[in-house]
C-alpha cells in the first residue's frame, strides 16, 4: 500500500499517525474474533492498545510542538477512498493542533478508563467482548478527529455511533438497557442525517469535502447556503453531543455499565459535536445569524441540565444532566466565536477529568453498595470510602468552579466571553451562564453531601460498604489530579498551541462587566449555591418522593421534552407508519392481487371449456357455423340492416 506524506515541514516520525487508529482497531478485531479462547488475557490486550495510543499520540503530539506555528501540521494519504465523476476523497488523516489534543484526551483518559474497567467488570462473563467494544469505540473516535476531510469524519461518526449501541445495551437482557441503546441509536441517526445532508450540500456546492479546500472557499458562498450548511452541521453535532433537541438519549445511557458512561460522557462520544463545530470554525464564523443560533442551543442546553439535574436521585443520571449542561457551555463558547474557541477547547479537555472521575467514582460507589444508584439512601461514606470520597471531592470542586482547580479556570472564562459578545445579548447569554454556575453548585453539592456525608440511610441489602479495589482507585487518583492542576495548566498553553488552527485570538468587544467583577459574582453564585444545598441536605432526605411545585415536578419529567418527542415524533411517526403499512396492503397489495385473481379467475372458468373431448369440439364448430350461416341469411333478407 503506497502512502504519501504532505507536510507542512513536519518530521518523518509523523508519518505513523494510522497506527493510532490502527492499533486499538486491530485489538477489538482479535477480542470479538478469536472469542472465547481470549477470555483469560483479552481485557489487558484492550488496556494495552489504547495505552499504547496514548504513547504513541504523545510521540507525535511532541514532534507537533517542536515545530513553528505554521507548520504545526501533518497530513497522511494512504489512499484513495472514492473516485467518482469530480467526486475524490482520499482516505486520509490529519494530525494538527486540534487533533492532537483530541488524541490525548481520548486516548489518555480513555486508558485510565479501559484499566478500571479491568476491576469494575471482573466478573462479568462478556467482559472480554466489552473490551472489544470498547476499543472498537476508541478506533472510531479516533478516526473521527483524525480524518482529514468531512468523508472520513462521518466514517468515525458511524463508528461511535455503532459502538456506542453495543456498549449501551451491552446489558441487553435488561429491557431498559436495549430500550436506552435502541433510544441512542435511533436520536442519533436524526442528527447525522444532518450531518450526511450537509456534507451532500458541501460537495454540491464546492466540489469537494477536503477541510483545507471547504474551509478556503466559503468566501464564495452565499450567506443562505452557508446559514444552510452551518445548520445542517448542527443538527449532527446536537445529535452526538446531546443538545436540545436530540439530548433524551443522553442521561438513558447510563444503563450501559459504568466504565461506559464515563467514556461517552468525559472523553469520547459527547465531545464529537463540539470538535465538529471547532473544526468547521471557518463556516460558522462566516454568518452572525448561526453563531447566535449555537449560542443559544449552548445557553438553552445548559440551563435544561441544570434544572432536571438537581431533581434526580440517580447518582449516574444527576451525572448525566450535568454532562448535558457543562457541554452546553462548550456550544456556548464555539458559538462565541473568535477567542471563545479555545476557552470551549480548555472546558473540553478538563471536563475530560473531572467528569471522568465522577463517573468512575459513581461506579466505585455502586460497587461498594451492591450498585444501589439511588442517593436518597446513601450518606455517611466517607468513612468507609476515603479514596472514593477524595478523588470524588476534587471532581465536585473542579466541575462548579471553586479556584484553583481545573473548572475554574476552564468554565469562568467563558462565562465572562458570554458578557463580552458585544451586543444586548451579552446580558442574555452571560446571566445564562451566571445562573448555571449557580445551579451547577447546587445540584453537585446535592450529589456529593448526601453521597458522602450526613446520617447513613442504608437498606438491608447494602448495609456494608467497601472501598474498591485498588486498580480501580488508581484511575481515580490520576484523573483527580487532572481535576487539580488540569485547568490552570491548559488555560496557559492551549490557547496558543491551538492559534495555527483558529487564528490569532480578536480583541475581545467591550464587556458589560468587568473581567473582574464577572468572576466575583461567578463565585458569589457558586458559594451560593453550595450554601444552599449543604443547609439542605446535610441532615440526609426522605427517601421517597415528595410533593413538590411546578418546576421540580417538570424537572422530575425531564421537563416533559420526553412526552413533547413522544407526541410531535414518535406517536405521529407511529401512526404514519400504520397508515402506509395499511395503505401497502389493502391498497397496493389489494390492486395487485385483485388483477391476480380476476385474471386467474377467468382463465379457470375458460378453462373449463376445453374438456378434451372430440364430440364437443365438433358441437362447438357446428354451432358456429349455424350461427354464422345464420348471420349471412339474417343479412339477406334484410333482417339486420
Amino acid at each position: 500500500m503506497e502512502q504519501t506524506v504532505e507536510y507542512a515541514h513536519a518530521t518523518g516520525a509523523l508519518s505513523g499517525i494510522w497506527l493510532l487508529v490502527a492499533i486499538p482497531l486491530a485489538s477489538a478485531a482479535i477480542l470479538l474474533l478469536l472469542g472465547k479462547r481470549a477470555d483469560k488475557w483479552g481485557h489487558w490486550l484492550g488496556v494495552v492498545a489504547v495505552a499504547a495510543s496514548f504513547v504513541l499520540g504523545l510521540v507525535f503530539f511532541f514532534s507537533l510542538r517542536g515545530l513553528d506555528a505554521e507548520a504545526r501540521s501533518a497530513e497522511l494519504s494512504l489512499w484513495d477512498f472514492i473516485a467518482v465523476g469530480n467526486l475524490h476523497v482520499d482516505f486520509g488523516l490529519l494530525f494538527d493542533p486540534l487533533s492532537g489534543v483530541f488524541v490525548l484526551l481520548i486516548t489518555g483518559v480513555g486508558s485510565l478508563i479501559h484499566l478500571y474497567a479491568v476491576g469494575y467488570m471482573e466478573h462479568d462473563p462478556g467482559r472480554r467482548k466489552f473490551f472489544g467494544y470498547f476499543n472498537l469505540f476508541v478506533a472510531a473516535m479516533l478516526l473521527l478527529v483524525l480524518g482529514n476531510n468531512y468523508v472520513m469524519l462521518y466514517f468515525g461518526w458511524e463508528g461511535v455511533g455503532l459502538a456506542s449501541y453495543l456498549l449501551i445495551s451491552f446489558w441487553y437482557n435488561r429491557p431498559s438497557a436495549a430500550t436506552a441503546g435502541k433510544k441512542a441509536f435511533l436520536m442519533n441517526r436524526v442528527g447525522d442525517a444532518g450531518l450526511a445532508i450537509g456534507i451532500f450540500v458541501m460537495f454540491a456546492t464546492l466540489g469537494t469535502t477536503q477541510y483545507d479546500e471547504v474551509f478556503g472557499n466559503v468566501s464564495a458562498l452565499t450567506s443562505t447556503t452557508v446559514l444552510i450548511l452551518g445548520l445542517l452541521l448542527l443538527i449532527g453535532a446536537a445529535g452526538k453531543s446531546g443538545q436540545f433537541p436530540l439530548h433524551a438519549w443522553l442521561p438513558d445511557a447510563m444503563e450501559g455499565p459504568t466504565p461506559v458512561s464515563a467514556l461517552i460522557h468525559a472523553a469520547t462520544m459527547v465531545t464529537a459535536g463540539v470538535y465538529l463545530i471547532a473544526r468547521s470554525h471557518a463556516i460558522f464564523t462566516a454568518n452572525t445569524v448561526l453563531q447566535t443560533v449555537v449560542v443559544s442551543v449552548g445557553a438553552l442546553t445548559l440551563l435544561m441540565g441544570c434544572i432536571i439535574g438537581a431533581a434526580k436521585d440517580d447518582i449516574k443520571r444527576v451525572l448525566a444532566w450535568s454532562t448535558v449542561s457543562q457541554i452546553g457551555y462548550m456550544f456556548l463558547g464555539v458559538g462565541l466565536g473568535g477567542g471563545a474557541y479555545a476557552l470551549a477547547i480548555i472546558h473540553l479537555l478538563a471536563h475530560g477529568f473531572f467528569k471522568a472521575n465522577m463517573f468512575l467514582g459513581a461506579g466505585s460507589v455502586m460497587h461498594g453498595m451492591h450498585d444501589q444508584v439511588d442517593i436518597r439512601r446513601f450518606g455517611g461514606l466517607r468513612k468507609y470510602m476515603k479514596w472514593t470520597w477524595l478523588t470524588f471531592m476534587m471532581g465536585w470542586l473542579a466541575i462548579i468552579g471553586i479556584p484553583p482547580l481545573s473548572g475554574f479556570f476552564s468554565k469562568e472564562p467563558i462565562i465572562a466571553a458570554a458578557f463580552e459578545r458585544g451586543d444586548w445579548t451579552s446580558w442574555l447569554y452571560g446571566m445564562a451562564a451566571l445562573l448555571g454556575a449557580g445551579l451547577t453548585a447546587f445540584y453537585m453539592t446535592r450529589l456529593f453531601v448526601l453521597t458522602f456525608h450526613g446520617p447513613e440511610r442504608y437498606t438491608d441489602d447494602n448495609k456494608h460498604p467497601h472501598e474498591s479495589p485498588f486498580i480501580m482507585t488508581v484511575p481515580l487518583m490520576l484523573l483527580a489530579l487532572g481535576s487539580i492542576g488540569a485547568g490552570w495548566l491548559m488555560s496557559t498553553s492551549v490557547p496558543g498551541w491551538l492559534e495555527p488552527v483558529f487564528g490569532a485570538e480578536e480583541a475581545p468587544h467591550e464587556a458589560v462587566l468587568s473581567h473582574t467583577l464577572i468572576t466575583i459574582l461567578s463565585l458569589v453564585v457558586t458559594v451560593l449555591g453550595a450554601g444552599l444545598a449543604w443547609a439542605l441536605f446535610r441532615n440526609g432526605t426522605a427517601l421517597a418522593p415528595q410533593p413538590a411545585g411546578v418546576v421540580v415536578t417538570a424537572a422530575r419529567r425531564n421537563l416533559y421534552t420526553d412526552a413533547i418527542n413522544e407526541a410531535v415524533f414518535e406517536r405521529p411517526g407511529i401512526y404514519l407508519t400504520r397508515a402506509l403499512v395499511f395503505l401497502d396492503n389493502k391498497g397496493i397489495d389489494g390492486l395487485v392481487n385483485g388483477i391476480a385473481a380476476g385474471i386467474g379467475g377467468t382463465s379457470g372458468r375458460l378453462r373449463r371449456m376445453q374438456t378434451g373431448f372430440v364430440r364437443s369440439y365438433a358441437l362447438s364448430m357446428l354451432t358456429g357455423a349455424v350461427l354464422v350461416v345464420g348471420a349471412f341469411l339474417a343479412i339477406q333478407l334484410g333482417w339486420l340492416a
